[in-house]
């Protein structure tokens, strides 16, 4: 088949595939005509599968992609906006776990929905390093000390403002402030240069902090555990990532010790309307 296909007896025309391709690649030379592929349009295809997914009676088959082998979005398993809200104001940053690994399962299932994240282009840049092995997560926390203690010397305003000196002291009195005693950290990462896949890893892990708590997880950024990593080349060697990757983020993860029972106050969103 080329790129894509029609079921003419299933078409009704309506040109959803077409006005919602992002690429332009479809066109329909007159009302109520058969989609078709515009000149050099499977070079330009991005492999996003929109066309597929908002044709209503299952008509568009791409190359890649067939409607039947695609799950159904039923709006009767998705949250209401007041659900939405409450889910998302209530999520919190763990920052205290139990001393219980989590199934490699739904380690595997956070990734599962975090590769759904938008990415520019349907790129799909980001891959996942996943530190299962708690002790391995002390050992590298024990790195992001190290580190410390060397930013400590060479950047004393540093230091002051976030307090670097007290981390350290709290790491060597067996207090983890750096990896909260997570049992887990998840790293993302991409091939160095590619463009936008630095913001693109945000996003991706966003998903995966969300889909974390939808699991009844916890998660925290690992804002040291990602510094560290990215400035410091024995913590970067360690992590062993595919050569020319660059990590982007860091998430610790794990079971939460405690739950929390009311949503915080915020401030007031700044917005300049136009």
């Amino acid at each position: 088949m080329s790129i894509f296909e029609i079921d003419v007896n299933k078409c009704n025309r309506c040109g959803m595939c077409y006005i919602e391709c992002p690429m332009s690649i479809i066109e329909m030379s007159e009302p109520k005509a058969l989609p078709s592929l515009v000149e050099g349009g499977e070079e330009r295809c991005i492999i996003c599968g929109h066309c597929v997914s908002v044709c209503a009676p299952g008509a568009f088959s791409h190359k890649y992609m067939n409607p039947d082998d695609l799950v159904h979005v039923n709006k009767r398993q998705l949250p209401s906006p007041a659900q939405m809200e409450r889910f998302l104001k209530s999520r919190r940053s763990i920052r205290a776990y139990k001393k219980k690994p989590v199934p490699h399962e739904l380690l595997d299932k956070v990734i599962d929905i975090a590769r759904y994240a938008p990415s520019g282009q349907n790129s799909q840049p980001v891959q996942w390093l996943v530190i299962e092995d708690s002790n391995e997560v002390t050992r590298l926390a024990g790195m992001v000390a190290d580190w410390m203690r060397l930013m400590i010397q060479a950047m004393p305003q540093m230091t002051t403002e976030y307090h670097l000196d007290l981390t350290v002291e709290a790491w060597d009195s067996g207090i983890d402030r750096i990896t909260r005693d997570a049992p887990h950290v998840i790293v993302a990462h991409a091939l160095k240069g590619l463009p936008l896949a630095e913001g693109n890893s945000y996003i991706a892990m966003t998903y995966l902090e969300l889909a974390a708590y939808s699991l009844g997880l916890g998660a925290c950024w690992a804002g040291w555990f990602q510094l560290a990593a990215a400035n410091y080349p024995p913590m970067s060697e360690a992590l062993q990532l595919p050569e020319g990757h660059q990590n982007y983020c860091a998430m610790m993860l794990g079971y939460p010790k405690y739950r929390y029972r009311r949503i915080p106050a915020r401030n007031e969103p700044a917005i300049i309307w136009r």
